[in-house]
């Protein structure tokens, strides 16, 4: 079966950065969409950034351009998560989601992927 395991969370001042990983296993990871969400306490799951199977498009949630860059490497099976000036807002649990259907689009909804990590906190302290 289709599992993802995110790493790479922690405990970082304002304005630090921290690089989240991915690693997917249960199929061919190059063929699927990935994405990151985020979830802080008593708010919906949030679109972060996404990235098409091959690596050739990407795309983000506004409050996160210029900062978040996501990429892949397809040879590791995995999906990063690069973060730089972060801020208390960006505090969170991030989980990686992959989509049941090979290739297509980008999805920006929580509601269409349908494989998801278990999760890792991102603590942003002013």
């Amino acid at each position: 079966q289709v599992q993802l395991v995110e790493s790479g969370g922690g405990l970082v001042q304002a304005g630090g950065s921290l690089r989240l990983s991915c690693v997917a296993s249960g199929r061919t990871f190059s063929m699927y969409n990935m994405g990151w969400f985020r979830q802080a306490p008593g708010k919906e799951r949030d679109f972060v950034a996404g990235i098409l199977w091959d690596g050739g498009t990407t795309s983000y949630a506004n409050s996160m351009k210029g900062r978040f860059t996501i990429s892949r490497d397809n040879a590791k099976n995995t999906v990063y998560l690069q973060m730089n000036g972060l801020k208390p807002e960006d505090t969170a649990v991030y989980f990686c989601a992959s989509t049941r259907r090979p290739f297509g689009a980008i999805m920006t909804n929580s509601d269409q992927y349908d494989y998801w990590g278990q999760g890792t906190q991102v603590t942003v302290s002013s």
